[in-house]
């Protein structure tokens, strides 16, 4: 059984820290072989050494792949950082806009790697997802409501935004009285495609998510919550397994699942 090399960047995080557990925890097929942070300092984890710069050199040169749960003014960065050095990366953070998406496609497809850039790994958010888009074929109204803890530093959700994306595609309409008047600037939420998204940020919270859908004489709402960090592990894990098993640039994690729908 071949293993693969796994770095973490952002492995001070709280997140960073799972992905580290997740990847020493494994069945064996997979091994933790580099460690990045921007807060670095001269200390080691796991028997490495915790550096600030992401390269083969400064992971001891035997790298698959880079999981990154960083922020969104460094992920891009990082992640461009790690395909021009031939790795393949795995990324949490949200907050990457078209243009960089599109060039971390293109620099994907160019060194033949493989690139997942995942706003959930929560298997249970990827089925809220679909089934919001299976439902908005029926039922076209709808509004999302995210929350999250109090130090995410995007918002809206990379989680909504991608909902509201699939729903909009499956026949989502808009609001049905454009005209409305707003007495408070921001109180219907930000407009993703046609579905209204309202975010929430306090302490308490940790990543939910409800899709509240309305028709003639009923509501339905689709909801998913992230009780732990540990939530995500599973699908971080399946996404290092298929980096060594494909190529190319996905966005989102249903793209590497065989969800038969």
């Amino acid at each position: 059984m071949s293993v693969i090399n796994v770095a973490v960047c952002g492995c001070l995080g709280r997140m960073g820290a799972g992905v580290c557990e997740t990847v020493t925890a494994s069945a064996g097929d997979m091994k933790l072989c580099g460690l990045a942070d921007a807060k670095a300092f001269a200390g080691e984890a796991y028997g490495l050494k915790i550096g600030s710069v992401i390269s083969r050199a400064a992971f001891g040169g035997a790298v698959d792949v880079m999981v990154d749960f960083t922020h969104p003014s460094c992920v891009f960065e990082n992640a461009r950082t790690a395909l021009n050095e031939g790795i393949s990366c795995v990324i949490g953070t949200t907050g990457l806009s078209e243009p960089q998406l599109a060039e971390l496609e293109k620099l994907t497809l160019q060194k033949n790697l493989f690139t997942l850039v995942a706003p959930n790994f929560a298997i249970g958010a990827v089925l809220m997802m679909k089934f919001s888009a299976i439902a908005s074929k029926f039922m076209k109204r709808a509004e999302i409501i995210e929350m999250h803890h109090d130090k995410k530093a995007d918002a809206p959700s990379g989680t909504s935004l991608l909902t509201a994306k699939m729903m909009a595609a499956a026949g989502a309409e808009g609001p049905s009285k454009p005209g409305e008047k707003i007495l408070v600037p921001g109180a219907r939420g930000g407009d993703c495609g046609g579905v209204n998204i309202h975010s929430v940020r306090l302490p308490g919270y940790l990543a939910h998510q409800q899709v509240i859908f309305g028709d003639i004489g009923q509501v339905l709402t689709i909801r998913h919550d992230s009780m732990s960090r540990d939530s995500f592990m599973p699908g971080v894990a399946l996404a290092i397994r298929e980096s060594v098993r494909r190529k190319g640039f996905y966005f989102g994690l249903e793209k590497i699942m065989d969800l038969g729908f």
